[in-house]
C-alpha cells in the first residue's frame, strides 16, 4: 500500500490505496468478479458473471455494493 504522512508524522494509506485494498477484498469475498472505483464516476463497480451473460453493477460505497452483488446472486 503506498503511504503518505499524516497529521502526526505517521505513515497513513492513500485514498487511492485504500479504495484499491478495498475492490482487493470485495474480490476476494466474491472470487469471479471483477470489483474497481471508478474515479471519473466516483462510484465502486462490478462487473458480475452470470450464465446469461455479464453484469456491470453500480453503486455510490463498497458496502452498497456488496448487497448489490449478494442480491444480484440470489436472483440469479
Amino acid at each position: 500500500m503506498t503511504a503518505q504522512r499524516g497529521p502526526a508524522g505517521r505513515d497513513e494509506p492513500t485514498p487511492a490505496a485504500l479504495r484499491a485494498a478495498t475492490a482487493r477484498g470485495l474480490q476476494e469475498q466474491f472470487p469471479g468478479i471483477r470489483v474497481w472505483y471508478g474515479e471519473s464516476t466516483g462510484s465502486w463497480w462490478a462487473m458480475v458473471p452470470l450464465r446469461t451473460g455479464p453484469r456491470l453493477l453500480e453503486a455510490p460505497t463498497p458496502q452498497e455494493l456488496r448487497e448489490e452483488i449478494m442480491s444480484l446472486r440470489r436472483r440469479a
